[in-house]
């Protein structure tokens, strides 16, 4: 009898152990009967809170790049296709974004479209936005590769769209945002930095993504304009960043008055850097991305911010209709090794530190705008 009662003891033991498992399993998942489970991190835990996503490092990640330009991107930019184009090394191929609290979801392509579905998205910039929005389209395509997709230009507008989807994404060529005219008589080119009359183009759509900056910058023969036409008078040249200001308030008025912020998302990309000087990163004056393999380790770089960061926050921050800022600044600076260099449009007798390879650096740009659309949709 004795060995009957111990047998049933120890059999009611083992049934209370596996009922405070089966508890803690409900629980979280993360324990069981002494064996550790990989906790899930759900989009709610990558992407909540108080984190910041835009301050963390780059990691290397076997599982890059989310596409491939030569299986999956047939139509990408040949000026940003350094891979075709005959770059030898490949670790900028496989270099993720990691923040420094939190994880970064994983672009879904097909989650994606799903939240974009029947919706039209427009990139308004320079040919900084042509890269974020190349590098879109082949995300996009990419996820879905035999899905037919139509692709045209006419003038500055280009339209990607993905018939069964109902997705269009379009990319308007345009470098300051505010007028850039001629003149009837005399045929000079005025940049109005207190008109923005194109901006006529940039109703009707659900997402709008806009850039600035990189053509504030060019003197000479690169200088677009003659002439600038700033508090109604007409000047031959001023201080660029007092410029760059006055158009991007003129912008910001813009989407203030005519936005309604319930059925259009809009966003700024961000100060996209540069490297043709590389004291920024602790190398010589005379260093440039040409030949650099490896990113910058760490958080912090060197150089520090670029003025023009500092004008953008301050213009966002004063805006009634919100726009959500794509601070990509820091994560593409520390990535030196993410231009075309002499593997871009230029070839050998070209060296473009500006723009961005594709597979690369844009990318991260678009996990960032899906991670923020995510984020924005779990809390509506």
């Amino acid at each position: 009898m004795g060995k009957v009662l111990h047998g049933f003891g120890l059999f009611a033991c083992i049934a209370v152990l596996l009922a405070l498992c089966l508890l803690l399993l409900l629980h979280d998942g993360q324990y069981c009967c002494g064996r550790v489970q990989k906790k899930q991190v759900n989009e709610s835990q990558s992407v909540g809170g108080s984190c910041n996503l835009f301050e963390g490092s780059w990691v290397y990640d076997d599982t890059y790049p989310l596409y491939d330009t030569f299986s999956s991107c047939p139509f990408v930019e040949k000026e940003f296709d350094c891979r075709k184009n005959g770059r030898p090394d490949s670790k900028y191929l496989k270099l993720r974004w990691k923040p420094d609290t939190c994880a970064l979801p994983r672009f879904n392509g097909m989650d994606m479209l799903r939240r974009l579905k029947g919706k039209k998205i427009l990139f308004v910039g320079d040919s900084l936005s042509l890269n974020q929005w190349q590098s879109l389209t082949c995300m996009l395509h990419s996820a879905v590769p035999k899905t037919n997709y139509t692709l045209t230009r006419k003038g500055d507008l280009s339209t990607f769209s993905l018939p069964e989807f109902e997705v269009s994404v379009m990319m308007s060529r345009n470098a300051f945002l505010v007028d850039l005219v001629k003149t009837r008589t005399g045929g000079s080119m005025v940049l109005k930095l207190d008109s923005i009359e194109n901006g006529n183009a940039w109703k009707g759509y659900d997402m709008l993504i806009f850039n600035t900056w990189h053509w504030w910058l060019h003197k000479g023969s690169k200088q677009p304009w003659d002439y600038i036409v700033s508090g109604g008078k007409i000047l031959q040249d001023m201080d660029r960043l007092a410029a760059f200001r006055e158009g991007l308030t003129t912008w910001s008025k813009w989407v203030d008055s005519n936005v309604d912020a319930k059925t259009t998302k809009v966003f700024f990309q961000g100060i996209s850097p540069s490297h043709y000087n590389g004291k920024e990163w602790n190398n010589t004056d005379s260093a440039t991305c040409s030949g650099q393999t490896q990113p910058i380790s760490g958080s912090t770089y060197p150089g520090g911010s670029p003025p023009a960061t500092t004008v953008v926050n301050q213009v966002l921050a004063k805006m009634s209709s919100p726009a959500t800022l794509l601070d990509i600044t820091l994560l593409s600076q520390l990535r030196k090794d993410g231009h075309p260099s002499v593997y871009g449009f230029g070839g050998k007798t070209g060296n473009d530190c500006s723009h961005w390879c594709l597979s690369g650096v844009p990318d991260t740009w678009n996990e960032l705008l899906y991670a923020t659309l995510v984020t924005t949709d779990q809390r509506s």
